[in-house]
């Protein structure tokens, strides 16, 4: 029997002093967030001049993204004031987390969704936890139009990321690197989709910054794909279109913290092609042997563009200095989206059952 002392009860838990909770709060969990952060010696070669690039593997969450760690607090929440459901609009891994928390909390879930744009195996997540499951004839934007009408009906608690728990919850991200690397890194690299990440990390470093957990604040750096870039562009996107679906949003509904961080941190925002996503994702693959879906893969691309011969102009890299400690969050699994171009690339060879045969294909014999 593991010690009670050593379980990991997850971000409640473990960050309580620093989430709004009480005592009355009924703590549902799934033993969320102590992800790894994971070396990459490729990516630090890279960089070169002595830094170290670590990747943030949300992916090994209990869903198998990030949306759990706030998902955690928004369910919690919402069976502390007795609501009996939970709605939210969704690419995919909300709906996935959504369900799945609901689930362990004995609610109702309803996920409302873009029909046909949605990854099969998120979708598949959300049906197997029990949610009852909408398509509309529209994209992420209308879906969660139409989910802010259900907030006049008291049974239903939203819990996209305008529910202000989910932001609480994922701000924890931040103080497991600080609490890892000893500090605050450098310069922080994510994806922005609907920007409820880049948000809550900011906030997350901010808040250990001023409990004396840091001695710095990191620059923050948001990558979105050049067709669902309303970020980068500064105005909405109507049509938003990128194979990296969790992060095709044209209005995001954390416009104004994303726009915060950015500009308090000292950062910037930059766009990738769908085609630099998809061959970040296979080269963490192939070099670090990290699987993550395409939206993940969008900040590694925007790591490599700022250290290629495309280097943005904006560029907050720390120029010149050594040693620099550079974070980039990966957010999902890559078994989320079996369907991504990367698995193109398959190529699998038959041969006849001897070791001649095997050798031959292997160009060993």
């Amino acid at each position: 029997m593991i010690p009670k002392t050593l379980h990991d009860r997850g971000v409640i838990s473990r960050y309580r002093s620093f989430l709004p909770v009480s005592e009355a709060t009924p703590v549902v969990s799934l033993n969320e967030g102590s992800t790894p952060l994971i070396h990459s010696p490729w990516l630090s070669g890279v960089a070169g001049d002595g830094a170290e690039v670590y990747l943030k593997y949300e992916g090994l969450n209990p869903t198998g993204s990030f949306k759990d760690r706030g998902m955690t607090m928004a369910i919690s929440k919402a069976a502390e004031r007795g609501a009996k459901a939970v709605i939210c609009a969704s690419t995919g891994n909300t709906s996935a987390a959504a369900a799945a928390y609901a689930a362990r909390a004995g609610m109702r879930c309803a996920v409302i969704l873009p029909a046909g744009k949605i990854a099969a195996g998120k979708l598949l997540q959300a049906f197997i936890y029990g949610a009852d499951v909408v398509a509309i004839r529209g994209n992420f934007d209308d879906a969660l139009d139409l989910v802010r009408e259900f907030s006049a009906r008291e049974e239903f608690e939203i819990v996209n990321s305008i529910n202000p728990f989910r932001i609480q919850g994922q701000k924890t991200a931040s103080f497991e690197i600080i609490e890892e690397l000893g500090e605050a890194p450098d310069l922080h690299i994510l994806p922005v989709g609907n920007a409820g990440n880049i948000t809550a990390y900011w906030l997350g470093y901010r808040e250990f910054f001023e409990a004396g957990k840091s001695s710095r604040l990191p620059k923050m750096v948001g990558i979105q794909a050049a067709g669902s870039a309303p970020v980068y562009l500064d105005r909405v996107v109507e049509e938003p279109e990128t194979i990296a679906s969790a992060i095709r949003i044209g209005n995001p509904a954390s416009w104004d913290g994303a726009r915060a961080a950015l500009r308090d941190s000292g950062g910037a925002v930059d766009v990738v092609t769908d085609e630099e996503i998809v061959q970040a994702q296979i080269l963490l693959a192939s070099r670090d042997g990290i699987f993550v879906e395409p939206a993940s893969a969008a900040s590694v691309a925007g790591f490599l563009k700022c250290h290629g011969k495309a280097r943005c102009a904006k560029c907050p890299f720390p120029a010149g200095k050594a040693n620099a400690k550079i974070v980039l969050t990966v957010t999902g699994h890559g078994l989320k989206d079996p369907g991504t171009p990367a698995a193109k690339e398959m190529r699998i060879t038959e041969a006849d059952a001897t070791l001649e045969a095997v050798l031959s294909v292997l160009k060993l014999a």
